[in-house]
């Protein structure tokens, strides 16, 4: 069931049939009916002879009984019969919206019994460990994850082992000394691995914006340093940029003038972002009809798409930006800081994990070991 679509029926409608029966009772004694004495009814009734079985004697006390019902019925003015019928079709709809408003209620219910029970089951921490996907882990609860995070996730894995092996090969590429225009190839295969990063959280983002805000996909020194689903491009600058010295003058003035324009945009992503949470707890927090604000709110949920969008837009422009700003030897040094950055990011919670887990000896202690 689709909670966006879901058509409450207010209260209000329900009272209807009843103002509408007291205003008929009103207008009825207005009229004068009640306090005139009622016509007298005169009711023939055949003699029953004696030698008649008492059954037949009690079917026509029933049968006289009926007889003085329908009399007494014809000599109500039509109107009030005609009133009376509308009365009781009311009656009859009104029980009708009201059981069809209470089975909505309880499929809600359950729908949102399910969302919770979702929710509690997400992809956990600890399923991607040192970028690679436990992949025994994965195949146990394949019901708790979503296909499209799933996807991800097994993507991330792949992306991480890649961008190891593309710094190594951009590192071996300066160490032999090669010409502006073949290093300029290994550069830019790097950044549009990034890119491709991009990519993929545009298609995560539409399966589960919570995952990807949260950092799931990120070790959890990453998501210490998260900002909208990824890197802050403004903190990137500042950790990369006395790894690309010698710099010109007017390489110094552009690049403070990058790191500005993307305080700046960040600060909005992040003002709209805090106005996002606030209407959503206004939302949730305000009184009214508990399903239908949760309806309200996981449609303001998803304007999160549209933030983590643009700030991965906001992400890989800066990176552009600053490729267009260097030479090729300096977006090489570059792009090397910020690979060793994440890295560094990644290993500091291997070493984070390993004291909060004593007992978890990692593979090189054991072969020291030996």
């Amino acid at each position: 069931m689709n909670l966006g679509s879901t058509q409450f029926v207010p209260s209000s409608r329900f009272c209807k049939p009843i103002h509408q029966m007291t205003t008929i009772w009103d207008e009825f004694k207005s009229s004068g009916y009640l306090d005139s004495p009622p016509p007298p009814v005169i009711i023939d009734i055949d003699p029953i002879p004696e030698n008649q079985s008492e059954d037949v004697s009690s079917h026509g006390n029933l049968g006289s009984s009926s007889r003085k019902l329908h009399d007494q019925q014809a000599t109500k003015p039509d109107k009030v019969l005609r009133r009376q019928a509308q009365n009781r079709e009311a009656a009859r709809k009104s029980r009708l919206r009201k059981k069809a408003y209470v089975q909505q209620l309880e499929k809600c219910k359950q729908r949102l019994i399910q969302l919770e029970q979702e929710r509690d089951q997400s992809p956990r921490q600890g399923l991607y460990v040192d970028g690679s996907l436990d992949s025994i882990h994965l195949a146990a609860y394949p019901e708790r994850l979503n296909q499209g995070v799933a996807t991800f996730e097994m993507g991330y894995g792949r992306w991480v082992e890649d961008q190891k092996r593309l710094m190594s090969e951009l590192r071996n590429a300066m160490n032999s000394n090669i010409g502006d225009m073949e290093l300029a190839v290994y550069v830019k295969n790097g950044l549009n691995h990034f890119y491709d990063l991009f990519s993929m959280k545009a298609l995560a983002v539409k399966a589960d914006a919570f995952y990807i805000m949260s950092g799931l996909w990120r070790t959890p020194a990453e998501r210490l340093f998260s900002w909208i689903g990824g890197f802050r491009p403004s903190e990137i600058l500042k950790v990369v940029s006395p790894h690309l010295d010698p710099l010109s003058e007017q390489q110094r003035l552009e690049i403070s003038l990058l790191i500005r324009s993307c305080q700046q945009a960040e600060d909005a992503l992040s003002k709209g972002m805090d106005r996002l949470y606030q209407i959503i707890t206004e939302t949730i927090a305000g009184d009214g009809n508990y399903p239908r604000q949760v309806s309200s709110a996981m449609e303001k949920l998803q304007g999160l798409i549209t933030f983590v969008s643009q700030a991965d837009h906001l992400r890989q422009e800066t990176l552009q930006q600053v490729y267009r700003l260097l030479s090729p030897s300096q977006a090489a040094r570059g792009l090397l800081a910020l690979g060793d950055y994440i890295q560094r990011l990644q290993a500091l919670s291997s070493a984070w994990a390993s004291t909060r887990h004593p007992n978890c000896v990692p593979s090189s202690a054991h072969g020291n070991g030996k």
